[in-house]
Parts: structure tokens; sequence; C-alpha cells
């Protein structure tokens, strides 16, 4: 398997708070894999660090082999073309269409004409599972579920490799939440994404996940797939998994 991010004795320090203490994970292309652990534990705040949006003390992140403490502007503009982030609100900008924000990244990065960028944003707005007619709305007009899709949908603007989930079920009824983890798998498996997703969702995890990086006091404290998670002694995964161990 071809690894595509790489984290190695990573640090992160804030003040004198020191919240992660050597981390090491390897994620492979294809994978959904799962950053896990409990709340306050730096789960988004190492998914920012991956999407250079956190400073990190010590160690590397090395993503599509390039080494983030080392990257050059020019190298860390072509890197952002290649991966896609849906944060946990989705982020959208509040006095833009749907359709002007999945356009935003295109608008951004490409030269693209207006025609063709349409014609993107179509495309983008009916993989997730929006209607076209959606696209007109603003994001004061649309339902958290519907907020979420269109956060996708942007993400997946610039048909990246890499798409990086914070927390996407967070804030959607049973229902919806089910639904988006099959759009997750759906993407995985008709585009090729490999994924990296943040979740305390339990059915989610379940459903979606090949493999996951738990982290807990500061370390990783089992990386593995969810059948060998019975091994694992730490008193978070007996505790958040009691039920399905």
């Amino acid at each position: 398997m071809k690894k595509i991010i790489e984290v190695r004795d990573l640090k992160t320090v804030f003040g004198s708070r020191v919240v992660h203490d050597g981390l090491n994970l390897t994620i492979n292309e294809g994978e959904i894999y799962g950053l896990l652990g409990p709340s306050g534990c730096g789960k988004t705040t190492l998914l920012r660090e991956m999407v250079l949006l956190q400073e990190y003390a010590a160690g590397s992140i090395n993503i599509l082999d390039n080494n983030l403490k080392n990257i050059s502007y020019q190298e860390a503009q072509n890197l952002r073309q290649k991966w896609g982030v849906l944060f946990q609100s989705g982020a959208l900008f509040s006095s833009l269409s749907i359709k002007e924000n999945i356009a935003l990244p295109l608008k951004e990065y490409t030269q693209l004409n207006q025609k063709i960028i349409d014609e993107i944003v179509a495309l983008k707005i009916s993989l997730v599972g929006l209607k076209q007619e959606d696209a007109h709305l603003f994001p004061s007009q649309i339902s958290g579920g519907m907020k979420k899709k269109a956060g996708l949908a942007r993400a997946l603007a610039m048909d990246p490799q890499l798409l990086f989930l914070d927390e996407p079920t967070s804030g959607l009824d049973p229902i919806s939440a089910r639904e988006f983890d099959s759009l997750i798998l759906k993407l995985r498996d008709t585009l090729g994404l490999s994924i990296v997703m943040v979740s305390h969702d339990l059915q989610s995890i379940y459903d979606t996940l090949d493999k996951m990086a738990i982290i807990d006091n500061k370390k990783i404290v089992y990386e593995d797939t969810l059948q060998n998670l019975s091994s694992s002694e730490s008193p978070f995964v007996q505790t958040f998994f009691k039920e399905r161990l």
C-alpha cells in the first residue's frame, strides 16, 4: 500500500500545555482513516496541522511526499489543491450563495472560464445529493444537513486526492447522519479518495472506517482496524467501545 500521510514524533504545545507528545501514525492511499479520542485530546488540532492551519512544535508531517515543516509558499499552494476540507459547521461564507461557495476554490486556484466553473459546480451539487435549485440559496436558508453537503461539494470542487472531514455527522439527526456515512463511502469508491475523518459518532465509526488512530494522554494508544480493537488496554477504548467489544 502506498503511504500518503506519515506523522512522526509530533509534538504540539499551546503555551505551557502539551497537547501531543510524540504522535506517530501512517495513512495509506484509499483508506477511510479515523482520528478518535476523548474530548480535548487534540484530534481536530492534528487535522488542522495536516491542512496547514496550525503550527506544530516538533516532529514531522509528510503528506503526498511533502514535508510540511520545510514547505515553501508555492509548494503549499500546490498541495492545498490536492485536498479538500469539510469543517465541522460547514464553514460556508454567509454572504455567498451555495453555488458561489462551491465555485470559490475554482476561482481562487484556476483560470477556468465561468461557463466551465458553472458546469463543475452543477456536477458537484449533484454528486453530494443536493438539488440544482438549491444552488441559489444562502447558508441561512438551508438546513444543517444541507450545509454539510454544500461544504462537502466545495471540498470536492478541485477533484482532490485527499479529503479531510471534521466531525461530519455532528449536529445531524440519525437518519441524515447515516445518509452522510453512505455518501462518504460512495465518494471514496467512486472518486478513489483517501479520507481522514475526526469523529466521535460510534455508528459512523463502525460503518465507514478502514483504520483508526486513538489519541489519549498526548499519545497514540491504538492504531489499527476495528476488528483488532479488543487487544487494546486503553481505558478510553474500553469505555468508548464497551458495548461493541
